[in-house]
């Protein structure tokens, strides 16, 4: 292996040297504690060191960057307190993630890194976001992102390097290559030599490096960085490695063929750097154990921290409310007088109203910007606040939803709009593993708005018509907000932009331009979480939201019944006290919702009254959903999935029970 100091000091040559050490040592004491009990898994970066010091070494200290399971050294090397990360190790309070989380599955905006998740992949996206920040405040700084061979073959990789080159982030792809995902050979993974052969289709440049030669990847990752602090375009650089254990430390390594091992043992990173500096004279036997029981004591007494801290007690409390960053409260106070809108002028003057209010906020989207939408809810946008806030997105809902949350990091709020509800399913890990579970895991909110255009009635077919506000309901993390009027579907689409926490906001497309309702002048929020009552009555009680209100408003002007109408507005929280206030006045319940029957919020909702109102009801707890199946394009066949005739079917059982 041959080094090239270029013009590095002899003081650099040995930082180099002990940032390259003290993960392998690390590394070294955890596997020994693993065998003993005292961490639960490793996953080790022994042989890929240099990758990993080398890149972090080459950025600047306020520069994000965003590490997988083997770099070890990029914590290290931002000077991360060793007893932090032992206590992390060990699921103890003064670790990263609270006992929540293990690994490095958190991040640190003291020392700029974002941990991963499991799900490899989604950081790239992140780091997209983060480099975005970056440019809309001219900070002329980098990002830096790594990933694993194994890892691009998700389609992150794709759609993260393809927003980067389009929008001409400063984003460095750092690709590990160290031939295996897991236990499959690079062979079963892709079919190309080398990475570098990415680049080109990308419009991007490439780079190559020797991952093992600590001096080589710092000199690419410096070259890289100086590149795109001063003209922001992506660079991507594929470091040649290996690791020398197991994917992690269960696994073992029978899989890799024996000379393979034996040919990069010889590439060791630490051993060929420590021989090149006692060459040239840098380095000696006393240096080396000097350095070395430093760092060693550095260890000990960090673990003796951490060991001595107790494993935490469960706060149920505690964890229910650090789900979610804490959000300004909403009154509702006098409201002015209003201005007659449809429902999809309310939402665009909420919209507007927010961008004027934040200078911070961005809009993102596929078609946003000068065509305005196919719901043309941004139409004249882009004149107002520029294409720099009103994107328009390529199609690849997975990395849009994963730049919110990179910006969310850099302290920018962002509303993204699906062009359809349904299409949501392209970036639903986003959503339910990093945006839900990011203020639980690193105390990092996720300052993100999906506006969700949804719902049956205007013959779209199975692709532009379901409602599957169900699917985000059950993920803690997530707020889910869904009006049926326009004065609602302003103030909580303010709401949902002032709240720091991921927010769902559902549309229904049938009620965009057929309802019309007075919108009050000026900026004024409405609490996400709180019910309105629709219509007063005493005979039964309607819990609903939505086109569901007026399909229940229709019904009960043609019924001889007191009906008391519940809209409950948010979905996630939803307004348990407005809901029981309700039934123990009226004593029967049926809840009404557009979303197939099985699996829907009724069924949460039901079996809540069913356990805390029991005492209250003279009557079963109904339901009425739509169909069990796909969503039908021929009007008959929609008219027959929906349930507006089930549902009056019901509601006469009910009141007749």
């Amino acid at each position: 292996m041959k080094f090239d100091r270029k013009k590095l000091t002899d003081k650099q040559l040995l930082n180099f040297y002990r940032a390259l050490i003290k993960p392998r040592m690390i590394e070294e004491k955890m596997i020994l504690l693993l065998r003993q009990g005292k961490i639960t898994k490793w996953f080790s970066g022994i042989g890929q060191e240099a990758t990993s010091v080398g890149a972090t070494m080459a950025m600047q200290e306020e520069e994000y960057i965003l590490p997988m399971h083997r770099n070890l050294g990029v914590f290290t090397s931002r000077s991360v307190p060793l007893n932090r990360l032992f206590a992390q190790f060990q699921g103890k309070l003064s670790g990263f993630t609270k006992g929540r989380d293990r690994s490095f599955h958190f991040g640190s905006n003291e020392h700029h890194i974002v941990g991963m998740i499991s799900h490899l992949g989604p950081q790239l996206a992140v780091a997209d976001g983060i480099a975005l920040a970056s440019n809309l405040g001219q900070k002329q700084q980098a990002t830096l992102v790594f990933s694993g061979d194994g890892g691009t073959s998700e389609g992150d990789f794709h759609e993260a390097l393809n927003v980067a080159s389009v929008w001409q982030l400063p984003v460095i792809f750092v690709i590990e290559n160290n031939g295996y995902g897991l236990s499959t050979p690079s062979n079963e993974q892709f079919n190309f030599k080398s990475f570098v052969d990415k680049g080109p289709g990308y419009g991007m440049e490439t780079m190559q490096v020797d991952g093992n030669n600590i001096l080589e990847v710092f000199a690419a990752i410096d070259q890289a960085a100086k590149k795109v602090r001063k003209n922001p375009a992506p660079i991507l650089v594929e470091a040649l490695t290996f690791r020398m254990r197991g994917h992690e430390e269960a696994s073992g390594t029978k899989y890799v063929p024996k000379k393979l091992m034996e040919e990069w043992s010889k590439k060791d990173p630490i051993s060929n750097y420590e021989a090149f500096l006692i060459s040239i004279g840098v380095l000696d036997e006393n240096q080396k154990l000097q350095i070395r029981t430093q760092i060693q004591k550095e260890i000990n007494d960090a673990l003796e921290e951490a060991y001595a801290e107790d494993i935490p007690q469960s706060n149920t409390q505690k964890e229910l409310v650090d789900m979610y960053a804490p959000s300004q409260p909403v009154s509702e106070g006098a409201i002015s007088s209003g201005t007659p809108m449809r429902f999809v002028d309310a939402i665009s003057a909420s919209l507007k109203a927010g961008m004027e209010r934040h200078p911070n906020l961005i809009l993102m989207g596929q078609d946003i910007a000068d065509y305005g939408g196919v719901f043309k809810i941004t139409e004249g946008f882009v004149s107002l606040f520029g294409k720099d806030r009103v994107r328009n997105t390529p199609l690849c809902e997975s990395a849009i939803i994963g730049i919110g949350l990179g910006l969310s990091i850099k302290g920018f709020k962002s509303v993204i709009e699906m062009q359809f509800a349904d299409f949501v399913t392209c970036g639903f890990n986003q959503i339910i593993n990093n945006l839900a579970k990011s203020h639980y895991r690193w105390s990092q909110s996720a300052d993100v708005v999906i506006r969700m255009p949804t719902g049956a009635g205007v013959g779209a077919g199975p692709f532009h018509s379901q409602s599957n506000e169900a699917w985000f309901f059950h993920t803690p993390g997530l707020k889910v907000v869904y009006p049926s009027n326009p004065a609602d579907a302003y103030g909580l689409l303010l709401s949902a932009i002032e709240d720091p926490n991921p927010v769902l906001f559902f549309e229904h497309k049938g009620l965009y331009r057929s309802l019309s309702g007075d919108v009050p002048a000026g900026y004024h929020p409405l609490p996400i979480g709180k019910a309105r009552i629709i219509e007063q009555g005493s005979d039964l009680t309607v819990v609903t939201y939505g086109m569901g209100v007026h399909w229940a408003q229709k019904a009960l002007a043609d019924l001889p019944y007191s009906i008391e109408l519940v809209d409950l507005c948010s979905l996630l929280p939803w307004d348990k006290n407005a809901v029981a206030q309700s039934v123990q006045k009226t004593g029967k319940v049926i809840i009404l919702h557009e979303d197939c029957e099985t699996g829907g919020i009724g069924g949460e909702i039901s079996a809540w009254i069913s356990e805390n109102c029991f005492e209250a009801l003279d009557g079963p707890v109904m339901r009425a959903g739509s169909l069990d199946t796909a969503v039908p394009f021929s009007k008959n066949l929609e008219d027959d999935f929906l349930p507006t005739s089930r549902f009056i079917e019901k509601l006469h059982q009910l009141a007749d029970y």
